[in-house]
């Protein structure tokens, strides 16, 4: 699998890295995770990303793969120590967690450990970055990196005190492209998209609850009806995640999966490399049409 340099870190990740929150919070069991996340290493796969608020995802992930950890970037999330609505952006609360999280995960050290979507009033105030930085100074990650998106995403890369950048990128969610991406890619931050196919919200024949994840990506798809989505479904998931692979400064793609065969499916549509130039244009070309104002990134 294509390898891309992430930013000015020293980590050359593969186009498609693996994202853990599937399988912690659709309840996988440890011998799936095994096999899932094995046959990925296997596969070439060299990015693992997860956060401590994923349900058992780091401690599935560390009893899997904690005996091969030389072969993979490890990533990793802080500021929801008690759960994804209990936010805890105190300094001494996020380094707890990342010494959690090095116990679950079964490992020294993560690669790198990124604030979880906290809000720009929390990154103005510091501390919290600069527990991160701490952090790395006494060697519990190599890199410290923000995951988010909008104004905070953009305040982020703006501090320069991030190595890398996680934000949303896909078919349905381009702010980023003309928002944040070029005064990333002018720092040399490395990106990291997250959502990367739009939870395949298109798959969905009516509109899904509105405490469903992928509510939003559906109601814009129904908007943008781009022509490719009439295709087999294959074709799709690949022209989505290929179109946010062509994105100029994503440097790798966390695709989450809880079903040990999707993982070689998403190799092989990767395989196929960048979307033609043609293909890619038109899909910007739709979003600048039919895109709304308040169409913001989605967390």
């Amino acid at each position: 699998m294509e390898r891309r340099r992430l930013g000015r870190t020293d980590m050359d990740v593969t186009a498609l890295g693996f994202g853990g929150s599937e399988i912690g919070y659709e309840g996988v069991s440890q011998s799936v995770a095994t096999r899932l996340l094995n046959a990925a290493l296997d596969a070439g796969l060299n990015v693992i990303d997860t956060a401590e608020c994923y349900a058992d995802s780091e401690t599935l992930i560390g009893r899997a793969v904690s005996g091969r950890r030389l072969e993979f970037h490890l990533f990793t999330k802080v500021g929801h120590a008690g759960g994804w609505d209990r936010e805890d952006w105190r300094p001494p609360g996020i380094l707890k967690s990342i010494e959690r999280s090095l116990e679950r995960l079964r490992t020294d050290a993560v690669d790198l450990v990124q604030l979880h979507s906290c809000s720009e009033r929390v990154l103005r105030r510091g501390d919290a970055i600069t527990a991160l930085e701490t952090a790395k100074q006494r060697g519990l990650t190599r890199y410290i990196g923000y995951s988010g998106d909008g104004a905070a995403a953009r305040y982020a890369v703006e501090t320069g005190r991030f190595d890398t950048l996680q934000i949303s990128v896909s078919i349905a969610d381009q702010e980023a492209l003309e928002a944040v991406l070029p005064i990333a890619r002018e720092r040399g931050l490395g990106v990291i998209a997250k959502r990367p196919v739009a939870n395949v919200a298109w798959r969905s024949r009516s509109r899904p609850p509105a405490s469903a994840y992928h509510r939003a990506y559906w109601e814009r798809l129904r908007t943008l009806d781009y022509a490719f989505l009439a295709r087999p479904l294959d074709e799709t998931v690949a022209t989505a995640l290929r179109f946010t692979l062509s994105v100029p400064g994503v440097h790798t793609a966390i695709a989450g999966t809880s079903k040990p065969e999707r993982w070689a499916q998403n190799a092989r549509r990767v395989d196929a490399g960048p979307l033609p130039a043609v293909e890619f244009e038109a899909i910007r070309a739709r979003w600048r049409e039919r895109a709304a104002p308040d169409w913001t990134g989605e967390t």
